[in-house]
């Protein structure tokens, strides 16, 4: 290969939207360069939903822009031009079954990344996109707010399109540096503050460590902050060594990382009884006690929850586990029973980027074009997947945001 030789695009990156995007450009005869700054492509692909690499779901678009929050309609021209039944065309067209085993989410029938993977590489070679590894881009080249290059390492490449697609700041060990943020500051786009989502977070309270035996189904999380009290989530959740974990946790993670980066310490309340309410968890106990009464509070809560989290309860409400219903004191009885309607826990941290799936914000969504993807600031400049300021929950969304994006910037519309 000429190194020397212009191309009529570059693309930054080789995760899922910059894979596609070289896919489609090349798709319309464009001569392509994929770089890469690590020694080989699609790392994070690799390890996308525990490698099982959930693609997408089965949402429509307008449900599916919901779940993206106020700036969800940013996506509406991508998904129009690639939604998830277009993705699924596609990976079918280069030798990739899938199918939604649950009837949401959307996988390769092999649940295996690495298939997914293989099926990209092998189309790459087969439309000639010339791919380059150990190349980190330092510098992009622009004359009269024209891109017209850029400078890696080791040499220099010129294309009148670039499309950075590097992604954000989760899991640097899989080459996340935010050095796509940093190139766009240098050209005048704005980055939003940064913040890890999608992980598990740690709780001040320590009686936690006690109940990670089980997966508490169905909880109910909101934000006790009176600003905040619209924010909650709904899914199944773990306990762990020191906080909580599991898909409603990963979930909740991006609208809680902000707050505790502003306040220090954010307080949930939890409903681990599938949605009752007070009054509901007094009936159900008070009928319990009545088919069962010689058993203790603690063989009546494990109908509800499981024998470890009833045994922390019990403690919360200073109530003796054995104690039989006409031994429960009335204050210590309201007090289980409010605690089963909403247990309260202290989010005080988490790992940070180090164990964050995704970032929460990005390249200013205003300063890009919906319709193309290409910056509003520099001709010849595009943008895809999570680089910009656009993220959303786990279960195939971002990556299908970010395939949906990268095919749009691909088509390099002017």
């Amino acid at each position: 290969m000429n190194i020397n030789e212009k191309y009529d695009l570059i693309v930054v990156g080789s995760g899922a939207a910059g894979i596609i995007s070289a896919i489609v450009a090349a798709r319309n005869n464009k001569r392509v360069l994929l770089l890469e700054k690590l020694s080989q492509i699609a790392s994070k692909l690799k390890a996308t939903g525990g490698g099982r690499c959930n693609l997408t779901n089965t949402l429509s678009n307008e449900d599916f822009m919901a779940k993206f929050g106020r700036d969800g309609r940013f996506m509406q021209d991508a998904l129009k031009d690639f939604d998830h039944k277009a993705l699924i065309t596609f990976f079918d067209a280069i030798g990739v079954d899938t199918h939604a085993p649950d009837g949401f989410r959307v996988f390769p029938t092999s649940h295996s990344s690495v298939t997914i993977i293989k099926a990209l590489h092998d189309e790459m070679m087969r439309l000639n996109i010339d791919i380059l590894c150990n190349q980190k881009v330092q510098e992009l080249l622009y004359e009269n707010s024209q891109v017209i290059g850029l400078k890696t390492n080791t040499d220099t490449f010129t294309s009148p399109h670039i499309i950075l697609a590097t992604g954000g700041l989760g899991y640097p060990v899989l080459g996340a540096e935010g050095d796509g943020f940093s190139i766009a500051s240098q050209l005048g786009h704005k980055v939003t503050e940064l913040y890890p989502a999608m992980m598990p977070l740690k709780t001040k309270e320590t009686w936690v460590t006690h109940c990670r035996a089980d997966t508490i189904a169905k909880v109910e999380l909101k934000v006790d902050l009176k600003k905040h009290k619209k924010l909650r989530a709904k899914g199944d959740l773990i306990f762990t060594k020191t906080g909580i974990r599991g898909p409603v946790v990963l979930d909740f993670a991006r609208e809680v990382t902000p707050l505790l980066s502003k306040y220090g310490e954010v307080p949930l309340l939890l409903n681990l009884t599938k949605g009752m309410n007070e009054e509901e968890i007094r009936e159900y106990l008070k009928d319990e006690f009545l088919k069962k009464p010689q058993e203790s509070i603690l063989t009546i809560l494990k109908t509800l929850l499981p024998e470890a989290l009833s045994i922390e309860l019990c403690k919360l409400a200073n109530i003796n586990q054995e104690s039989k219903n006409k031994e429960l004191e009335g204050k210590n009885k309201a007090d289980l029973i409010q605690l089963l309607a909403w247990t309260p826990l202290t989010i005080t941290g988490h790992d940070g980027f180090r164990m964050a799936m995704i970032t929460r914000g990005g390249i200013n969504l205003k300063e890009i074009n919906p319709k193309t993807m290409q910056s509003k600031i520099m001709n010849g400049l595009y943008f895809c997947g999570e680089i910009m300021n656009l993220d959303g929950p786990c279960g195939g969304y971002n990556l299908q945001w970010s395939f949906a994006s990268g095919n749009l910037a691909g088509k390099l519309l002017e």
